[in-house]
């Protein structure tokens, strides 16, 4: 799904007003199961958002690392 800023708008106006059902611009609505999820979707959307103004691929995943000391 190519993700348009009127999705981001919807996905934060849910999150700030404590709703956890969300309508996109394209008619489709979504229920996440807990904030948390509603909250780590408008990250992904939000980077997705990014990278495609600046005109690279988001990256999927991420990896921690550590060292001993």
């Amino acid at each position: 799904m190519a993700w348009t800023q009127a999705d981001l708008d919807a996905l934060k106006a849910a999150y700030a007003s404590g709703t956890l059902r969300v309508r996109f611009s394209d008619g489709k609505e979504v229920t996440y199961p807990t904030g948390d999820d509603l909250l780590r979707r408008i990250g992904i959307v939000a980077g997705e958002l990014a990278a495609a103004s600046a005109g690279k691929l988001a990256p999927i995943g991420r990896f921690a690392t550590f060292r001993r000391g």
